[in-house]
């Protein structure tokens, strides 16, 4: 059991909607997120809220100014060959305002985080403005 695995938890709720979250999204023909944080003193991570984005912009302005989040997103693309593709992933929203021992405690989770959703990849954004370029990132054609 690494070390990250003692410190922070999931609660079997939030396991089982990690679960649903990844199952269910994989044939979604809108983009899905859900965002994640961690409480500080409980050091469990959950859900910060019941909603289920599916406009980036939305997404952009629930995100907090100074405190990082982990945003689960599935979303279809076009890959250039014309072939469509649903990517999950995993931002890890980590903005340059939020304080060292904020940084700390998501830096040691993320691992963690990437692991128990089973995501394929995780992209590092500082900026909820970064979402608008996100289907650059995940590689759809333009």
């Amino acid at each position: 059991m690494t070390s990250e695995s003692r410190l922070y938890t999931f609660s079997t709720e939030t396991q089982e909607k990690l679960r649903k979250f990844r199952l269910g999204t994989s044939r979604a023909k809108d983009p899905q997120a859900v965002v994640y944080q961690i409480d500080k003193h409980s050091l469990e991570i959950a859900q910060a809220d019941d909603e289920t984005y599916t406009n980036m912009q939305e997404l952009a302005d629930e995100l907090p100014d100074h405190s990082p989040r982990y945003v689960l997103l599935s979303y279809p693309l076009t890959l250039p060959s014309g072939r469509l593709s649903v990517p999950y992933v995993m931002l890890y929203y980590l903005p340059v305002t939020c304080n060292a021992e904020l940084r700390m405690l998501y830096a040691g989770a993320k691992e963690l985080m990437r692991n128990t959703a089973e995501v394929g990849k995780v992209i590092e954004i500082t900026e909820a403005e970064d979402l608008e370029s996100i289907e650059e990132k995940l590689g759809g054609a333009a």
